[in-house]
């Protein structure tokens, strides 16, 4: 029998057991509920957030957009949400230009919609006042910029707080939603301002028709020779852009500079007859003084196919070229007939100027493609590369370009000569090539001959022909690829325009300008012999011509 102790004892264990397990569950709701104000506050601040940049979104799409006189332009400015940044001008109908201005996750859009043309023909009439509209025109464009960046911050905050209002209805949340959008848009600003490139507009990529794109960009000789910052460039391309629109008769195009040259690369033509009048329209619009022809204007070398280099004659400027693997000695002999034509194998020439030198690929191989990867081809156009490296170091002259059809060809000529150009690749590439053994050019008579350290810069360009008719067989055919090159009075090359043309009718054309830095990362020369310097591009693909 229990005792009334022990009954009194068991008792008081259930009681404090009880609350034992009533204050467990009090905790455990404690937790709960403070686990779930967590969670709460976390979505509601995360909703916020979201509320908040969809309406900025909102109100910059609706309020990010200006007017802005700008010279004789009246012009629509606009700013819109981009990962990429940059800058883009649109000039209809002549086409567009894009500017790698900035890297801040804002796209800033100038559309030259009308023009004052009385206006303009007025002034270009009088000759004395367009210097001073483009130039007024620069202030006017800042002026319209800080104006849209106001304009596009404050409808952008409006449009979050509206909508934050709307979703809330409780000031709190609306303040601080528009202290968020606030940190959001110095973000935005501080990016972009942090990331500007003033000197982006020196190196645009046009896109529109081909016939008006050197009036568009102006001249790359001018661009290198008298750059002057941001503002100088701007007041150029819209006194190009006014005297276009202002001059029904002719489209303008600043007059050549004579102490600089401008050369037309072309190369691996194979066969394709709309190519020519490419050819023909470049080199008429940029009044180019040279054409250089790296190879493979033929596909099999025949006696037929001799009548397609006719149109050589039809250029009217110097024409300088070499052999391809699919041209035969009957399509050099047919070249060498045009009254305009250089063919050069294993020779030197001075044409404008400059001076080059070319040599023919030593394969003839039109049934096939080259094999990058056969040992008795490569040793064959290495040494033919080797031949026009002993031709250059025996030269009375600096040679200021070397030409060879495969940039394998090209490894001997490493710091013998500042520039090569190729082709058979069809595809465009740039290297700098590293030269191993110190080279001494001879003496021109007037001075002593000196070492050669610089590193030399090899320009392999696409096909000019859109590979011809194989260019045909993949999903896309291959544009046509074309360069100018832009030599100063020193012969030194300062600028090149990569042309890419393609689309209907082959009217539409992306140029995109390239500033040539100095080469001043170029190592010394080795103080003691190595074998001949290797190139460090990309091998040559089997599916070239």
């Amino acid at each position: 029998m229990t005792s009334p102790f022990h009954r009194r004892a068991a008792l008081a264990a259930r009681r404090i057991q009880r609350r034992t397990i009533m204050a467990a569950g009090r905790r455990q709701r404690r937790t709960f509920r403070t686990s779930q104000t967590v969670w709460r506050r976390i979505l509601h601040g995360a909703l916020l957030g979201v509320v908040a940049i969809v309406g900025m979104l909102i109100g910059v799409e609706l309020g990010g957009h200006t007017t802005q006189d700008i010279g004789p332009f009246q012009a629509q400015l606009s700013l819109t949400p981009s990962w990429h940044g940059d800058t883009s001008v649109e000039i209809p109908p002549l086409g567009s230009l894009e500017l790698d201005s900035h890297d801040g996750p804002a796209h800033l859009e100038i559309r030259l919609e009308s023009l004052d043309e009385a206006r303009t023909r007025a002034v270009v009439a009088g000759g004395g006042n367009l210097e001073q509209v483009s130039h007024d025109a620069v202030d006017q464009l800042n002026l319209g910029v800080r104006r849209l960046a106001l304009q596009t911050a404050g409808s952008g905050l409006l449009g979050a707080l509206i909508l934050v209002g709307l979703v809330f209805r409780a000031r709190r949340e609306t303040a601080i939603g528009g202290l968020v959008v606030v940190a959001v848009l110095a973000s935005v600003g501080g990016a972009t301002a942090l990331t500007f490139k003033p000197a982006a507009i020196q190196e645009p990529t046009y896109r529109g028709l081909l016939v008006n794109a050197p009036a568009i960009i102006g001249d790359a000789r001018r661009i290198t020779d008298r750059y002057e910052e941001y503002r100088a460039q701007l007041q150029k391309l819209v006194l190009n852009v006014s005297k276009l629109y202002g001059t029904i008769s002719a489209l303008p195009v600043y007059e050549p500079d004579t102490s600089a040259t401008k050369v037309l690369h072309i190369s691996d033509m194979h066969l394709n007859p709309a190519a020519w009048g490419v050819v023909r329209t470049v080199a008429d619009q940029f009044s180019v003084d040279v054409v250089v022809d790296t190879g493979d204007i033929n596909d099999w070398g025949s006696e037929p196919e001799a009548s397609y280099v006719g149109e050589i004659s039809k250029l009217r400027v110097p024409y300088l070229y070499i052999r391809g693997n699919h041209d035969s000695a009957v399509t050099a002999a047919a070249v060498a007939k045009q009254p305009n034509a250089t063919v050069l194998d294993n020779s030197i020439t001075t044409v404008k100027g400059l001076t080059f030198a070319g040599i023919g690929d030593p394969r003839f191989t039109p049934d096939k493609s080259t094999d990058a990867t056969n040992e008795e081809q490569h040793a064959a156009v290495v040494s033919s590369g080797q031949l026009l490296a002993d031709k250059i170091l025996a030269s009375p002259k600096p040679v200021d370009v070397a030409l060879v059809h495969d940039p394998v060809a090209a490894q001997p000529l490493a710091g013998i000569c500042p520039l090569v150009l190729a082709g058979h690749r069809h595809a465009r590439s740039i290297t700098r090539l590293d030269p191993t053994i110190p080279v001494v050019l001879p003496s021109d008579g007037a001075s002593p001959a000196v070492t050669q350290p610089e590193r030399t810069l090899l320009m392999v360009e696409g096909s000019t022909g859109g590979a011809g008719l194989r260019g045909l067989e993949s999903a896309k055919p291959l544009p046509l690829a074309l360069s100018i090159l832009y030599f100063d009075k020193d012969r030194h090359l300062t600028a090149y325009d990569d042309i890419q043309v393609g689309g209907t009718g082959l009217t539409e054309v992306s140029l995109q300008r390239h500033i040539v830095a100095p080469d001043k990362a170029a190592p010394p020369p080795s103080p003691s012999p190595v074998p001949t310097p290797s190139l460090t591009a990309t091998p040559s693909p089997t599916t070239s011509g």
